[in-house]
């Protein structure tokens, strides 16, 4: 049984924080609910309810499914190169070894440089007349020309995809790290004791240990990379002809470069919606995995 004269005071001490973080995280969802069911201008004037008409000129346009696609195209792609190559450079970062405190530090410096500062250097490096790749490949004689690798489509996304990738690895690594450094060292030479070569160590033991580090690294950079702007916008701002949009750098068109704030707004209750669905069917997966390894 709950003890009320305790239980009363500590809600009267939590109730002011918890009345601010509704009203900081509730008035937001409220007012662009509010927003995607009327018609508004360019100027953020709220005229006459429109009902679902946001969301039907949405689901007729077919820029808002192109970019769809490629967000899920891009999000997969970030995060599972972002995993597959931070486990090694985490397994690494693990063993003891002269320097380890250096290399530590050089793998996760990246980290503390801001996406735009980042996005900025790289479109410098791949200017077509002037950018230091193809300075550098010419030299190699790997190139005959200059090479707009922004202008189009079959180059520039996936050049995204790789910087995505290169820029997440520091946190992901970092959280797989802690992961490493909680398992036991006893662990392994048992294993080593017993035979165990270094892959049977990698395979039985490391990775179903580090599972849970493995699905905290995943949902975090699912939830970021799929609202991921300043990379693709600095590098591309969705172009050419909006054939690098994804749905977050699409979103910010059509609210602050075509003024449509009505249709963006209810393009980011679909946002928040396809996120809630992905955290939610994590959890049910996570539970379903707890109960079977119980």
């Amino acid at each position: 049984m709950l003890d009320r004269t305790r239980t009363l005071p500590a809600l009267l001490l939590i109730l002011p924080s918890l009345a601010l973080s509704l009203w900081i995280i509730g008035y937001p969802i409220y007012d662009v609910v509010y927003t995607s069911l009327h018609e508004v201008n360019r100027f953020g004037r709220v005229r006459d309810f429109a009902g679902l008409a946001n969301f039907a000129k949405l689901f007729a346009d077919p820029i808002f499914f192109a970019s769809l696609w490629r967000t899920v195209l891009w999000t997969v792609t970030v995060v599972g190169g972002a995993i597959l190559l931070s486990v090694p450079i985490a397994v690494m970062l693990n063993e003891d070894f002269y320097g380890r405190g250096i290399a530590r530090v050089i793998v996760m410096l990246p980290w503390a440089i801001s996406l735009a500062m980042t996005a900025i250097v790289w479109r410098w490096s791949l200017n077509g007349q002037y950018g230091m790749i193809n300075a550098t490949l010419f030299q190699l004689g790997i190139l005959d020309g200059p090479v707009e690798w922004l202008a189009s489509f079959d180059t520039a996304f996936p050049i995204e995809i790789a910087i995505g990738i290169l820029v997440s690895i520091p946190f992901t690594a970092t959280v797989l790290l802690g992961g490493l450094s909680s398992i036991p060292a006893d662990v392994y030479e048992a294993a080593t004791i017993d035979g165990a070569t270094g892959w049977q160590r990698f395979r039985w033991m490391t990775l179903p240990l580090m599972k849970p580090f493995l699905q905290i690294a995943i949902v975090l950079n699912v939830i970021n990379v799929f609202n991921s702007f300043p990379i693709i916008w600095v590098l591309t701002q969705g172009e050419p002809a909006n054939s690098t949009d994804i749905l977050v750098t699409y979103l910010y068109k059509l609210a602050f470069r075509y003024g449509r704030l009505d249709t963006a707004a209810a393009m980011s209750l679909i946002m928040f919606a396809i996120l809630l669905v992905f955290t939610a069917a994590y959890i049910v997966l996570a539970r379903r995995s707890e109960e079977k390894g119980a």
